[in-house]
């Protein structure tokens, strides 16, 4: 069966939550943990919207708090696929927050996410639609997803750093200039 590609806007996700007291640290801040969950649940919407099946996580790459988010903040999640390979997909999902009147907007934190669909009767990995970028921003992310694909894949064991051919081009490039 053929998959019909999809556009990244049909992934989407957005996802809204309030810092309640229970989701804070000592110090009235979000808990890392917590940010990480919901970062989570909102790229796997992503994920299962593009891929149209129940999806797993597979990795998480470096995430970094580069702001506080504070008790009674609201913290809005933005996601949606990056990258479709044969199986898995990459998700980048971005974390905002601003006051219950929507004032200080500000970013506080980015990750991508990897999920693979899987087939509903038996549980193994399945093939995914392609993705179809279509405006410069989302041509980037999706042209930049095999270096962090590789990069991944080099720190799981997965993949030798010398059969890594996209970071090693971008490095050549680099030395060149």
């Amino acid at each position: 069966m053929e998959l019909r590609p999809k556009k990244v806007s049909e992934s989407h996700t957005t996802m809204t939550q309030m810092v309640m007291p229970n989701d804070t640290n000592p110090m009235g801040n979000l808990m890392g943990g917590n940010l990480l969950r919901w970062m989570d649940i909102a790229s796997a919407i992503s994920a299962g919207k593009h891929c149209e099946a129940h999806v797993v996580t597979a990795s998480v790459d470096h995430v970094s708090f580069e702001k506080p988010i504070r008790m009674g903040e609201i913290v809005t999640l933005e996601s949606s696929v990056t990258r479709a390979f044969r199986t898995s997909v990459e998700v980048i999902v971005e974390v905002f927050a601003a006051n219950i009147k929507g004032h200080d907007p500000r970013r506080c934190n980015h990750a991508y996410y990897t999920f693979v669909a899987l087939d509903e009767e038996n549980g193994s990995p399945t093939p995914v639609p392609k993705l179809l970028p279509l405006n410069e921003i989302e041509q980037q992310r999706f042209d930049s997803a095999t270096r962090r694909r590789e990069m991944r894949l080099i720190l799981s064991g997965r993949l030798k750093p010398e059969d890594a051919s996209s970071i090693r081009a971008l490095f050549e490039d680099i030395i060149q200039r």
